[in-house]
Order: C-alpha cells, then structure tokens, then sequence
C-alpha cells in the first residue's frame, strides 16, 4: 500500500501505474492537509489572495465578492475543461492522477482534505476520467487536461470504468463517492501546476528504459548472428571514456555475452603470427558502426534517462502550484512554480534519444537484410525461394517510414514558445505537448524493434547456430518463437509484428 508520507519514486509509480498497488492517505498527511488549509482559510481574511479573491490570469484585478468566493471555482473548472484530440490513455491518467496527489499531498496547497480522498477513491477503484491530449500550454500548468480531472471530481464530466464510457454522477452514485468540497481555492490548486506533462513524462521513461534495454538486447544478438569481435565492448577499451552510460551499455553486453560461443577473440584471428601474410581480409576487420559504436551510441540513450528520472521525480515532489501555502512562515507567496520548463526539456531530451534508438534498430534491421553487407543471409532473409517470395522486405518499408516519423518528431517543442492568456502567459512550456510526442516516438520505436526482433529470428532460424547463443539470447527466442514462427511461406505480418511489439512493451529484456 503506497502513502504518501515520503517522497515518491519511479518504483513507487510502476507499482501503483502497472502493478495495481492501491494507495492510502494516512493519518500524518490529513493532518498536514488541515493545517494547511486551516492556515489559509484564517490568513484570507481581509487579505488579496490571487485566486482566492481575485479573478484568474489577466483578470486577476478584479476582486471577487465573499458571497461568490466557491461559484468563482467552480467556473474556473468548468471553463477550462475544453480538451479536444485523442483521449489520454488509462495508464497516462493514472499517472497524473497520481502525481496532482502528491504534490496536494505536500500541504502547500491548501485544498480541502475531500480533495485527496475522492482521488484516492477514484485510483483505488480504477476509474479513469476522460481527459484529452489537447490544451495544455504547461505554464500556468496543465490547465486544461488538469480541470478535465478537476471536473470529475466534483462530480460532472465523464469517466471509463468498467470499459464503458459513462457519466461522473452514475458512476459515483454507484459506488457511494463523494464530489469534492470546494471551500477555498480548491479549483485553482487542482488545475494549476506541471502533473499531467509529468505523470505522462513518467511513464515514457519507464517504457524508454525498457526499449533501452530491448534495444541492448538485439544489439547483442545481432553480435552474435555476425560473429563480431568482441573488444570493442572490453572494460578496457570502454574504460578509455569517462563516461558512464557508455561503461554500462558494454558491460551489460558483455554480461549478456558471457557465455556465448559465437563472438570471437581478436587475438585468436587477426593477433597472431599468420594473419599478417594476408595481402586481402575477406572478413572485416572491424564492424559496421551500427554493431561496434552500441556503447557509444546508447551510452547516451542511458545517460539521458537517468538525468530525466531525476528531474521528473524532483517534479513530481515539488509544489507546482500558486500561490504557495507556507504553514512554518505562516505566509502565502505568489510565483510561477506551475511553469513546466524543466519537464519540457527533458521530454525533448527524450523524445531526441529515442528516436536515435529507432535510428539504430533500424541500421541494425537494414545490415541483416542486405545480404551484400552481412554476406552471410540471403537477401531480406528469405527463407524461401528467392524472386518469388519476399521474406521481410514488406515489414523494412514499416520500419524505415516509421523511424522517419520519428525524425521528424523530434524538433523540440521546449523552444516553441507562443503567448496566449491575452499576453499573460508571454512565455510558455509546451510540456505536455512535448511529453505526448515523446510518447509517440518511444510507440514508434518499439515498432521499429518489433521488426528487428522478427528478423533476427528469421536469421537464426536460417543459420541453425542456437547451440552457440548465449543463454540470454536463446531464453528469450522461446519467447519470440511462440509469437513469429519461421517465414518460409509469405503471409500477412501485421498481427505478429503487432503482437510482438506488445510483448516488447510489457515484458523486459533483462
């Protein structure tokens, strides 16, 4: 059972996003939910609080009477929630359900504590508010995606439960829920801040870790399938560069290697007494790049999603909303925390080096199927009669199309700042915006890796060398098999490479 007494975690969201662990709000945290927003109540008195007594953004000079204090929430919720587009998937919602929780749940908002519980209800019982991918500019937050939550909470909108799109009312009605009770600034506090770029920025890093891994994987079986040397992943040669992403891609190949009877020793080929009598090497001396540069090419891909892990967990523990609720200085300060740079940046960061991922799978794909640089598989590894059946040239066309609309996805969204708010918001984010591209290029690329696994088995199945793969390689072929059998007639791939993209997505490689 996850609380929220500490700082939250990736792990702390895979558990709750894909293990169904169910959250609670203790006993410490309700407490520091009343103080806070016992604090604000009384210090809101005879005071101009923005968005308590004022009107929202640019009509912020405008003083709200007492007596339409709760109504001024309410509209803003109402007005606000205008999504359009595709509808954010159940795990995304999820995400940024769980990150609008914990960052309330930091007591520097000073919501009312049916703010948390009905959100907890609604996690717990898995019903998922409808809420569209877009509308959100990321400056004053997500404004729009966050009020589509804020709707439901208070009881109107729309949410999947069951399977079913249904209406906010039946489905609390059914279950007994409660809407929230809107006492003070509990619109604003739900609306304003960076959690759905977040929460969605979350969960492209927990699949960009695992294409990552995937991408590790397929780079050392096709090291194998070539019988590549095997010093350009030594400690040795990999130690050379400071780096430490590079230094754990080649150690996890090695590992994966290990026991492997494919890759060769230099020194038993090309270090000894005959090999310089050669006038010509009929094999190469060295690998193509997109087999001898993985830990230079992925240390990168690593690198950056460690720093990213970083700063979207610090984000996801931070107070992102204005104003701010000091309880210890007694104080409420006005600023921009909900502004969503940080993320933005490393969505963009993300989106870059997973299209560099697809980029390589796809060089990768393109060595095994021209059989005039492998010089070791027919053509598109065809298993079949040649001229007349096609083996898996149909599926590169889906690869390299696919890997093109993830170059073109990568143009950064952090630097494509447009006012709006009537000038108030000069300068934006476009966090969500980015985190949702980010979203789709790591589809795009378990699409292309979906293709590579698919001739990779279509390659060891023609080269008969199982016996001297190493046991990580031929562990996870039974399972490749069982989705992509041997093309030794042509049919439809759709299905199965679909199937094996799903596999890949939802199962690690390591």
């Amino acid at each position: 059972m996850l609380n929220f007494k500490k700082a939250l975690t990736a792990e702390d969201f895979y558990r709750v996003l894909f293990e169904n662990e169910p959250v609670e709000i203790d006993n410490s945290t309700i407490s520091k939910l009343e103080k806070s927003f016992d604090f604000l109540k009384d210090f809101s008195q005879n005071k101009i609080i923005y968005g308590v007594n004022t009107g929202f953004g640019p009509m912020a000079q405008y003083k709200i009477e007492d007596k339409d204090r709760i109504q001024l929430q309410y509209n803003l919720i109402r007005s606000h929630a205008t999504g359009a587009g595709g509808v954010l998937d159940e795990i995304s919602v999820k995400a940024l359900m769980l990150a609008r929780l914990n960052t309330l749940c930091l007591g520097k908002s000073g919501i009312h504590t049916s703010v948390a519980k009905t959100m907890v209800a609604l996690l717990n019982q898995n019903i998922t508010p409808v809420i569209f991918e877009h509308g959100g500019v990321g400056a004053s937050g997500d404004l729009v995606q966050l009020a589509q939550l804020a709707l439901v909470l208070i009881g109107e909108g729309e949410v999947f439960f069951e399977g079913k799109r249904v209406s906010t009312k039946d489905v609390f009605e059914k279950l007994n829920i409660s809407p929230i009770e809107v006492k003070i600034r509990e619109g604003l506090a739900l609306i304003n801040g960076t959690s759905a770029m977040t929460g969605i920025g979350i969960v492209n890093l927990i699949h960009a870790q695992r294409l990552l891994n995937w991408s590790v994987f397929a780079s050392s079986v096709i090291n194998e399938i070539v019988q590549a040397y095997d010093d350009h992943l030594s400690e040795e040669l990999n130690s050379a560069k400071l780096h430490s992403g590079q230094q754990i891609i080649a150690e996890m190949m090695r590992n994966h290697l290990s026991d492997s009877g494919l890759t060769r020793d230099r020194n038993e080929h090309l270090y000894n007494e005959d090999a310089d009598k050669n006038f010509y090497f009929e094999e190469k001396v060295q690998e193509y790049y997109s087999l001898r540069c993985v830990p230079q090419i992925l240390g990168p891909v690593y690198d950056s999603l460690q720093n990213s892990f970083k700063i979207l967990i610090e984000e996801v523990n931070s107070a992102n909303d204005n104003p701010i609720i000091d309880v210890d200085s007694e104080h409420v300060y006005h600023g921009g925390n909900f502004h969503g740079d940080y993320v933005s940046l490393e969505m963009d960061k993300l989106r870059l080096v997973m299209t560099k991922t697809s980029m390589l799978a796809e060089r990768q794909l393109n060595y095994l199927l021209n059989s005039r640089l492998n010089n070791i598989l027919p053509p598109f590894v065809n298993l079949a009669k040649l001229g007349l059946n096609f083996g898996m040239q149909g599926a590169q066309f889906t690869a390299v199309s696919t890997t093109a609309e993830n170059q073109m996805l990568s143009n950064s969204m952090y630097v494509h700042s447009i006012p709006n708010n009537n000038d108030n918001q000069d300068i934006v984010s476009m966090g969500t915006n980015s985190a949702l591209m980010t979203k789709k290029v790591i589809e795009n690329a378990f699409e292309v890796l979906a293709v590579e696994m698919a001739t990779i088995v279509q390659a060891l199945e023609y080269l008969e060398i199982d016996k001297k793969l190493s046991s990580v390689s031929l562990l996870k072929m039974k399972d490749f098999r069982k989705i992509i059998k041997p093309i030794k007639e042509d049919r439809p791939l759709y299905k199965e490479l679909d199937e094996l993209k799903v596999f890949l997505k939802n199962n690690d490689a390591y």
